[in-house]
């Protein structure tokens, strides 16, 4: 996992060399061992008073469309400078308004062991039409625990932020003598 400091730099590596003409503000830099996300926001566009909720969300959809297509030159410039420097894919996002929108982003397969009554439970979800397969009924299980458990995530992330500062503050280790140190 990717510390505070490490996560700082890199939004600050990113707002430094992002065209200041890009986005109104960076909204999130998030990263992993795979990814580095790049969230602007970026302005809405001016509509009619009174306009409908309808007009409303497909203008803010085209918005989003134009702003992934008009940039895209400069964020595959910047995207690959990064990608050399932090050896990490580097993936795309805006916010409009209430619009939240992804362009491009890494599904990174992770292994992983259970037993019965662990699949029985990836199973239900699939026969029920929840998930397409147990991969996809994983993916669900995650996003529903991520959703009800954000602020106890976010403490747990504080919690070995603070473990590996404490960590980095503590004696270097010596080696451990051995009999022939001895004589």
């Amino acid at each position: 996992m990717i510390t505070t400091e490490q996560n700082e730099k890199l939004r600050g590596w990113f707002a430094g060399r992002l065209p200041d003409d890009l986005f109104e503000s960076l909204a999130e830099v998030t990263v992993d061992r795979e990814e580095i996300t790049v969230v602007g926001r970026i302005p809405e566009p001016k509509l009619a008073e009174g306009a409908s909720d309808a007009e409303k969300a497909a203008a803010l959809k085209a918005r989003v469309q134009e702003f992934r297509e008009r940039t895209r030159e400069e964020r595959v410039a910047v995207a690959r400078e990064a990608e050399h420097r932090f050896r990490r894919k580097v993936s795309w996002g805006v916010e409009c308004g209430t619009e939240r929108a992804l362009f491009t982003h890494v599904a990174a397969p992770v292994m992983t062991r259970l037993r019965q009554p662990e699949r029985e439970v990836l199973d239900t979800l699939v026969e029920a039409g929840v998930a397409r397969s147990r991969s996809d009924a994983l993916a669900w299980c995650v996003r529903l625990v991520q959703r009800n458990t954000d602020d106890w995530l976010a403490d747990l992330r504080t919690s070995l932020e603070h473990v590996r500062r404490v960590r980095s503050q503590g004696p270097d280790t010596a080696p451990e003598e051995t009999a022939d140190d001895e004589e």
